[in-house]
Protein backbone atom coordinates (compact mmCIF):
# COMPACT_ATOMS: atom_id res chain seq x y z
CA UNK A 1 0.00 0.00 0.00
CA UNK A 2 2.83 2.36 0.73
CA UNK A 3 4.66 1.68 -2.74
CA UNK A 4 1.36 1.76 -4.39
CA UNK A 5 0.56 5.62 -2.80
CA UNK A 6 3.80 6.66 -3.55
CA UNK A 7 3.51 5.60 -7.01
CA UNK A 8 0.13 7.81 -7.31
CA UNK A 9 1.22 10.97 -5.61
CA UNK A 10 2.96 13.46 -8.25
CA UNK A 11 5.32 14.99 -5.53
CA UNK A 12 6.78 11.31 -4.15
CA UNK A 13 6.96 9.72 -7.69
CA UNK A 14 8.59 11.63 -10.43
CA UNK A 15 6.54 9.09 -13.04
CA UNK A 16 3.49 10.21 -11.43
CA UNK A 17 4.00 14.00 -11.98
CA UNK A 18 2.92 13.15 -15.43
CA UNK A 19 0.10 10.98 -14.77
CA UNK A 20 -1.73 11.96 -11.98
CA UNK A 21 -3.38 15.28 -11.10
CA UNK A 22 -3.66 17.00 -6.99
CA UNK A 23 -5.48 19.08 -5.29
CA UNK A 24 -4.44 21.46 -2.52
CA UNK A 25 -7.18 23.33 -0.32
CA UNK A 26 -6.30 26.43 1.15
CA UNK A 27 -8.53 25.69 4.48
CA UNK A 28 -5.77 26.88 6.93
CA UNK A 29 -5.07 30.33 7.12
CA UNK A 30 -3.14 30.43 10.89
CA UNK A 31 0.66 29.62 11.17
CA UNK A 32 2.08 29.51 14.78
CA UNK A 33 5.89 30.36 13.14
CA UNK A 34 7.32 33.37 11.51
CA UNK A 35 10.03 32.73 9.06
CA UNK A 36 12.15 35.08 7.67
CA UNK A 37 12.04 34.15 4.37
CA UNK A 38 7.81 33.93 4.21
CA UNK A 39 4.98 36.82 3.47
CA UNK A 40 1.85 35.29 2.87
CA UNK A 41 -0.64 36.92 0.74
CA UNK A 42 -4.08 35.74 0.05
CA UNK A 43 -4.90 37.69 -3.12
CA UNK A 44 -1.89 37.09 -5.33
CA UNK A 45 -2.76 35.33 -8.56
CA UNK A 46 0.81 36.44 -10.02
CA UNK A 47 2.91 34.69 -8.09
CA UNK A 48 3.72 30.76 -7.37
CA UNK A 49 5.69 29.80 -4.12
CA UNK A 50 4.12 27.78 -0.85
CA UNK A 51 1.79 29.39 1.30
CA UNK A 52 0.08 32.06 -1.75
CA UNK A 53 -3.51 31.44 -2.54
CA UNK A 54 -6.41 33.70 -4.04
CA UNK A 55 -9.11 32.66 -1.42
CA UNK A 56 -9.22 30.79 2.02
CA UNK A 57 -12.21 28.13 2.19
CA UNK A 58 -14.36 26.72 4.74
CA UNK A 59 -14.36 22.90 4.96
CA UNK A 60 -17.60 23.15 3.19
CA UNK A 61 -16.30 24.84 0.61
CA UNK A 62 -13.58 22.55 -0.10
CA UNK A 63 -15.99 19.68 0.03
CA UNK A 64 -17.75 21.40 -2.72
CA UNK A 65 -14.70 22.31 -4.18
CA UNK A 66 -13.28 18.95 -4.52
CA UNK A 67 -16.34 17.77 -5.73
CA UNK A 68 -16.38 19.93 -8.65
CA UNK A 69 -12.44 19.53 -9.40
CA UNK A 70 -12.82 15.70 -8.85
CA UNK A 71 -15.82 15.58 -11.79
CA UNK A 72 -13.53 17.93 -14.25
CA UNK A 73 -9.98 16.43 -13.79
CA UNK A 74 -10.36 12.81 -14.02
CA UNK A 75 -7.18 11.82 -13.13
CA UNK A 76 -7.38 13.23 -9.20
CA UNK A 77 -5.01 11.17 -6.88
CA UNK A 78 -4.17 13.52 -4.11
CA UNK A 79 -5.77 16.05 -2.16
CA UNK A 80 -3.11 18.10 0.47
CA UNK A 81 -3.63 20.87 2.57
CA UNK A 82 -0.65 22.73 2.26
CA UNK A 83 -1.76 26.43 4.10
CA UNK A 84 -1.62 28.87 3.51
CA UNK A 85 -0.97 29.11 6.70
CA UNK A 86 0.08 25.72 8.73
CA UNK A 87 -2.25 22.18 8.44
CA UNK A 88 -1.55 22.12 12.04
CA UNK A 89 -1.79 25.33 14.20
CA UNK A 90 -6.09 25.03 12.37
CA UNK A 91 -6.49 21.63 12.73
CA UNK A 92 -10.23 21.43 13.23
CA UNK A 93 -10.25 22.92 10.28
CA UNK A 94 -7.96 20.40 8.60
CA UNK A 95 -9.30 17.75 10.16
CA UNK A 96 -12.97 18.67 9.40
CA UNK A 97 -12.13 18.75 5.67
CA UNK A 98 -10.63 15.68 5.71
CA UNK A 99 -13.63 13.97 7.51
CA UNK A 100 -15.41 15.48 4.60
CA UNK A 101 -13.77 14.41 1.74
CA UNK A 102 -13.32 10.94 2.96
CA UNK A 103 -17.12 10.51 3.06
CA UNK A 104 -17.02 11.34 -0.58
CA UNK A 105 -14.03 9.40 -2.00
CA UNK A 106 -12.73 6.71 0.50
CA UNK A 107 -10.09 5.98 -1.98
CA UNK A 108 -8.42 9.60 -2.17
CA UNK A 109 -5.07 10.15 -1.49
CA UNK A 110 -4.44 12.78 1.52
CA UNK A 111 -1.21 14.58 2.04
CA UNK A 112 -0.45 16.93 4.83
CA UNK A 113 2.21 19.55 4.35
CA UNK A 114 3.60 21.48 7.99
CA UNK A 115 6.11 23.07 9.95
CA UNK A 116 5.99 20.01 12.49
CA UNK A 117 5.71 22.50 15.71
CA UNK A 118 2.42 20.51 16.98
CA UNK A 119 3.07 16.77 15.36
CA UNK A 120 3.73 15.41 18.71
CA UNK A 121 0.34 16.28 19.47
CA UNK A 122 -1.63 15.10 16.04
CA UNK A 123 0.66 12.08 15.03
CA UNK A 124 -1.50 9.63 15.79
CA UNK A 125 -5.09 11.02 14.85
CA UNK A 126 -3.03 11.76 11.37
CA UNK A 127 -2.37 8.32 11.08
CA UNK A 128 -5.93 7.18 12.28
CA UNK A 129 -7.08 9.59 9.72
CA UNK A 130 -5.49 7.63 7.03
CA UNK A 131 -3.01 9.79 6.33
CA UNK A 132 -0.25 8.70 4.54
CA UNK A 133 1.82 11.59 3.49
CA UNK A 134 3.34 14.41 5.35
CA UNK A 135 5.80 16.90 4.17
CA UNK A 136 7.27 18.37 7.31
CA UNK A 137 9.80 21.58 6.76
CA UNK A 138 12.69 21.01 8.47
CA UNK A 139 15.52 23.84 7.49
CA UNK A 140 17.90 23.22 10.33
CA UNK A 141 19.15 20.95 13.44
CA UNK A 142 20.99 23.91 14.73
CA UNK A 143 19.86 26.18 16.71
CA UNK A 144 22.29 29.38 15.86
CA UNK A 145 20.93 28.50 12.33
CA UNK A 146 17.46 28.57 13.20
CA UNK A 147 17.76 31.53 15.39
CA UNK A 148 18.62 32.79 11.96
CA UNK A 149 16.08 31.57 10.43
CA UNK A 150 12.70 31.52 12.54
CA UNK A 151 11.55 35.10 14.30
CA UNK A 152 9.51 33.63 16.58
CA UNK A 153 7.76 30.22 17.30
CA UNK A 154 4.49 30.48 19.10
CA UNK A 155 3.08 27.18 21.41
CA UNK A 156 0.79 27.12 23.74
CA UNK A 157 0.19 30.81 23.88
CA UNK A 158 3.77 31.50 24.64
CA UNK A 159 6.14 33.13 22.03
CA UNK A 160 9.39 32.16 21.42
CA UNK A 161 12.49 33.59 19.82
CA UNK A 162 16.10 33.06 18.94
CA UNK A 163 17.67 29.66 19.88
CA UNK A 164 14.93 29.10 22.52
CA UNK A 165 12.40 29.32 19.47
CA UNK A 166 14.91 27.58 17.22
CA UNK A 167 15.31 24.37 19.61
CA UNK A 168 11.94 23.93 20.60
CA UNK A 169 10.53 23.82 16.81
CA UNK A 170 13.18 21.27 16.16
CA UNK A 171 12.78 18.79 18.62
CA UNK A 172 9.50 19.13 18.18
CA UNK A 173 9.54 18.29 14.45
CA UNK A 174 12.10 15.32 15.11
CA UNK A 175 9.59 13.45 17.70
CA UNK A 176 6.81 14.78 15.07
CA UNK A 177 8.87 12.61 12.40
CA UNK A 178 9.42 9.84 14.35
CA UNK A 179 5.98 9.18 15.45
CA UNK A 180 4.71 9.73 11.73
CA UNK A 181 7.09 6.95 10.76
CA UNK A 182 6.44 4.37 13.07
CA UNK A 183 2.95 4.47 12.02
CA UNK A 184 3.88 3.89 8.50
CA UNK A 185 3.51 7.50 7.13
CA UNK A 186 5.74 8.61 4.22
CA UNK A 187 7.04 11.31 5.32
CA UNK A 188 8.44 13.83 2.80
CA UNK A 189 11.23 16.67 4.32
CA UNK A 190 11.27 19.79 2.79
CA UNK A 191 14.52 22.28 3.32
CA UNK A 192 14.69 25.90 1.65
CA UNK A 193 18.01 26.58 0.57
CA UNK A 194 19.02 29.93 2.23
CA UNK A 195 22.33 31.19 0.83
CA UNK A 196 24.94 32.42 3.37
CA UNK A 197 22.11 31.17 5.98
CA UNK A 198 21.72 26.68 6.12
CA UNK A 199 23.24 26.15 2.89
CA UNK A 200 26.30 24.35 4.12
CA UNK A 201 24.32 23.03 6.91
CA UNK A 202 22.01 20.89 4.61
CA UNK A 203 23.57 17.83 4.32
CA UNK A 204 23.56 17.91 7.73
CA UNK A 205 20.28 17.60 8.13
CA UNK A 206 19.25 15.10 5.51
CA UNK A 207 21.91 13.11 7.54
CA UNK A 208 19.34 13.24 10.33
CA UNK A 209 16.26 12.65 8.53
CA UNK A 210 17.37 10.37 6.77
CA UNK A 211 18.57 8.41 10.65
CA UNK A 212 14.25 8.66 11.63
CA UNK A 213 13.40 7.08 8.51
CA UNK A 214 12.12 10.03 6.23
CA UNK A 215 11.31 8.93 2.55
CA UNK A 216 12.63 11.53 0.63
CA UNK A 217 14.04 15.16 0.76
CA UNK A 218 13.26 18.25 -0.73
CA UNK A 219 15.76 21.00 -1.11
CA UNK A 220 14.06 24.24 -2.63
CA UNK A 221 15.86 27.55 -3.63
CA UNK A 222 14.56 30.14 -1.01
CA UNK A 223 12.31 32.66 -2.97
CA UNK A 224 12.66 36.63 -1.54
CA UNK A 225 9.48 37.22 -0.80
CA UNK A 226 8.07 41.07 -0.67
CA UNK A 227 7.36 42.45 2.58
CA UNK A 228 9.98 39.32 4.15
CA UNK A 229 12.97 39.96 6.41
CA UNK A 230 14.60 38.34 3.69
CA UNK A 231 13.36 40.11 0.86
CA UNK A 232 16.35 41.66 -0.29
CA UNK A 233 18.54 38.23 0.31
CA UNK A 234 19.64 37.07 -3.69
CA UNK A 235 17.27 33.70 -5.07
CA UNK A 236 19.20 30.57 -4.36
CA UNK A 237 20.09 29.41 -7.93
CA UNK A 238 18.98 26.10 -9.44
CA UNK A 239 22.52 25.46 -10.28
CA UNK A 240 23.44 25.31 -6.48
CA UNK A 241 20.25 23.76 -5.71
CA UNK A 242 21.25 20.94 -8.31
CA UNK A 243 24.58 20.34 -6.77
CA UNK A 244 23.02 20.22 -3.49
CA UNK A 245 20.92 17.49 -4.46
CA UNK A 246 23.54 15.49 -6.15
CA UNK A 247 26.04 16.16 -3.12
CA UNK A 248 22.54 14.45 -0.81
CA UNK A 249 21.22 12.02 -3.40
CA UNK A 250 24.05 9.67 -1.91
CA UNK A 251 22.04 9.65 1.64
CA UNK A 252 18.42 9.51 0.71
CA UNK A 253 16.22 10.03 -2.25
CA UNK A 254 15.70 13.52 -3.63
CA UNK A 255 12.86 15.33 -5.14
CA UNK A 256 14.31 17.09 -8.43
CA UNK A 257 10.67 17.80 -9.93
CA UNK A 258 9.27 20.25 -7.32
CA UNK A 259 7.68 23.12 -8.94
CA UNK A 260 6.81 24.98 -4.87
CA UNK A 261 3.45 24.93 -5.22
CA UNK A 262 0.94 27.51 -4.40
CA UNK A 263 -1.90 26.32 -1.60
CA UNK A 264 -4.37 26.54 -3.94
CA UNK A 265 -2.64 24.78 -6.65
CA UNK A 266 -5.12 22.13 -9.04
CA UNK A 267 -4.19 19.50 -11.93
CA UNK A 268 -0.69 18.30 -12.91
CA UNK A 269 2.19 19.35 -11.21
CA UNK A 270 3.45 20.99 -14.89
CA UNK A 271 0.01 22.30 -15.20
CA UNK A 272 -1.58 24.48 -12.90
CA UNK A 273 -5.57 25.22 -13.57
CA UNK A 274 -6.40 26.91 -10.39
CA UNK A 275 -7.44 29.66 -11.60
CA UNK A 276 -10.41 27.46 -13.81
CA UNK A 277 -11.59 26.77 -10.29
CA UNK A 278 -11.61 30.14 -8.23
CA UNK A 279 -14.86 31.20 -5.97
CA UNK A 280 -16.87 33.08 -8.42
CA UNK A 281 -15.12 32.25 -11.56
CA UNK A 282 -17.22 31.83 -14.77
CA UNK A 283 -14.35 29.61 -15.95
CA UNK A 284 -14.61 26.85 -13.11
CA UNK A 285 -18.33 25.85 -15.00
CA UNK A 286 -17.88 26.67 -18.29
CA UNK A 287 -14.30 27.45 -19.51
CA UNK A 288 -14.35 29.35 -23.03
CA UNK A 289 -14.22 26.92 -26.23
CA UNK A 290 -11.89 28.79 -28.15
CA UNK A 291 -9.01 31.30 -25.52
CA UNK A 292 -7.36 34.09 -27.24
CA UNK A 293 -3.85 33.66 -27.58
CA UNK A 294 -1.48 35.61 -25.04
CA UNK A 295 1.91 37.43 -25.96
CA UNK A 296 4.10 36.87 -23.12
CA UNK A 297 7.82 38.50 -22.67
CA UNK A 298 10.28 36.31 -20.72
CA UNK A 299 13.33 37.34 -19.15
CA UNK A 300 15.93 34.09 -19.43
CA UNK A 301 19.72 33.66 -19.89
CA UNK A 302 19.38 30.88 -21.85
CA UNK A 303 15.74 30.18 -22.80
CA UNK A 304 15.30 27.62 -20.14
CA UNK A 305 14.82 28.76 -17.17
CA UNK A 306 13.13 31.79 -15.78
CA UNK A 307 16.13 33.68 -13.48
CA UNK A 308 16.56 36.96 -14.60
CA UNK A 309 15.50 40.00 -12.45
CA UNK A 310 13.04 42.41 -14.78
CA UNK A 311 15.39 45.08 -14.40
CA UNK A 312 18.30 43.40 -15.06
CA UNK A 313 17.22 41.78 -18.54
CA UNK A 314 19.13 43.03 -21.66
CA UNK A 315 16.78 40.77 -24.05
CA UNK A 316 13.46 39.15 -23.45
CA UNK A 317 12.36 35.92 -25.20
CA UNK A 318 8.53 36.32 -26.64
CA UNK A 319 6.39 33.61 -26.90
CA UNK A 320 2.48 33.30 -28.69
CA UNK A 321 0.01 31.04 -26.70
CA UNK A 322 -1.13 28.72 -29.36
CA UNK A 323 -3.43 25.44 -29.51
CA UNK A 324 0.08 23.39 -29.75
CA UNK A 325 1.37 24.94 -26.56
CA UNK A 326 4.30 27.97 -26.63
CA UNK A 327 5.61 29.32 -29.79
CA UNK A 328 9.24 31.44 -29.46
CA UNK A 329 8.08 34.55 -32.02
CA UNK A 330 10.65 36.39 -31.43
CA UNK A 331 13.46 38.65 -29.33
CA UNK A 332 13.60 42.19 -28.09
CA UNK A 333 16.61 43.79 -27.03
CA UNK A 334 16.43 46.33 -24.85
CA UNK A 335 18.44 48.86 -22.66
CA UNK A 336 18.45 47.30 -18.81
CA UNK A 337 15.85 48.49 -17.13
CA UNK A 338 17.68 49.75 -14.22
CA UNK A 339 21.34 50.74 -14.12
CA UNK A 340 21.85 49.91 -10.43
CA UNK A 341 21.02 51.09 -7.18
CA UNK A 342 22.25 54.59 -7.34
CA UNK A 343 20.01 55.91 -10.09
CA UNK A 344 17.72 52.33 -10.96
CA UNK A 345 17.83 53.61 -14.91
CA UNK A 346 17.07 57.26 -16.09
CA UNK A 347 12.78 57.79 -17.01
CA UNK A 348 13.35 57.73 -20.65
CA UNK A 349 14.90 54.48 -20.78
CA UNK A 350 11.63 52.86 -18.26
CA UNK A 351 9.60 54.10 -21.12
CA UNK A 352 11.83 53.13 -23.90
CA UNK A 353 11.58 49.35 -22.07
CA UNK A 354 7.93 48.99 -21.88
CA UNK A 355 7.03 50.52 -25.21
CA UNK A 356 9.08 47.64 -26.95
CA UNK A 357 7.06 45.18 -24.82
CA UNK A 358 3.88 47.06 -25.17
CA UNK A 359 2.27 44.84 -27.96
CA UNK A 360 2.97 41.71 -24.78
CA UNK A 361 -0.26 40.86 -22.42
CA UNK A 362 2.67 39.64 -19.65
CA UNK A 363 6.11 40.23 -18.62
CA UNK A 364 7.68 36.44 -16.80
CA UNK A 365 10.69 37.34 -14.80
CA UNK A 366 12.22 36.03 -11.63
CA UNK A 367 11.61 39.30 -9.55
CA UNK A 368 9.73 42.85 -10.54
CA UNK A 369 10.17 45.98 -8.12
CA UNK A 370 6.88 47.06 -7.19
CA UNK A 371 7.19 50.39 -8.96
CA UNK A 372 8.53 48.65 -12.20
CA UNK A 373 5.18 46.24 -11.83
CA UNK A 374 2.82 49.48 -11.41
CA UNK A 375 4.60 51.01 -14.53
CA UNK A 376 3.91 48.48 -16.75
CA UNK A 377 0.26 47.85 -15.70
CA UNK A 378 -0.50 51.14 -16.10
CA UNK A 379 0.29 50.27 -20.08
CA UNK A 380 -1.54 47.22 -20.12
CA UNK A 381 0.85 44.57 -18.98
CA UNK A 382 0.54 41.74 -16.44
CA UNK A 383 3.85 41.30 -14.46
CA UNK A 384 4.66 37.44 -13.57
CA UNK A 385 6.89 36.13 -11.32
CA UNK A 386 8.58 32.30 -11.51
CA UNK A 387 11.88 30.93 -10.99
CA UNK A 388 11.57 27.57 -12.58
CA UNK A 389 11.62 26.38 -16.06
CA UNK A 390 10.41 28.81 -18.70
CA UNK A 391 7.22 26.54 -20.00
CA UNK A 392 6.20 26.06 -15.97
CA UNK A 393 6.76 29.78 -15.67
CA UNK A 394 4.71 30.42 -19.45
CA UNK A 395 1.56 28.24 -17.83
CA UNK A 396 1.45 30.51 -14.38
CA UNK A 397 1.55 33.51 -16.62
CA UNK A 398 -1.44 32.15 -18.85
CA UNK A 399 -3.53 31.02 -15.75
CA UNK A 400 -2.59 34.70 -14.24
CA UNK A 401 -4.20 36.72 -16.98
CA UNK A 402 -7.25 33.96 -17.30
CA UNK A 403 -7.93 34.50 -13.75
CA UNK A 404 -7.97 38.52 -14.64
CA UNK A 405 -10.36 38.26 -17.20
CA UNK A 406 -12.69 35.58 -15.03
CA UNK A 407 -12.35 38.89 -12.04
Amino acid sequence: MRKLDADRHPCYSADAQHKFARLHLPVAPACNISCNYCSRKYDCVNESRPGVTSEVLSPAEAGAKFALVREKITDLSVVGIAGPGDALANWPRTRETLEIIRAADPGIIFCLSTNGLLLPEYAQEIIGLGVRHVTVTVNCVDPDIGAAIYRQVTYKGEAYSGRAGAELLMARQLAGITALVAGGVLVKVNIVMIGGVNDRHIPAVVKTVKELGVFMTNIMPMIPAPGSAFEYLPQTSMKEVAAMRDLCQLDIRQMRHCRQCRADAVGLLAEDRSAEFGRGCRCAVAPPSAPRPYKIAVASRHGRLVDLHFGQAEEFLVYLTTDRGFELVGTRRVARYCGGPADCGEADNKEAVIGLLGDCDAVLSMRIGRLAAERLRRHGIMSVEACFTVEDGLERAVAALRQEKCS
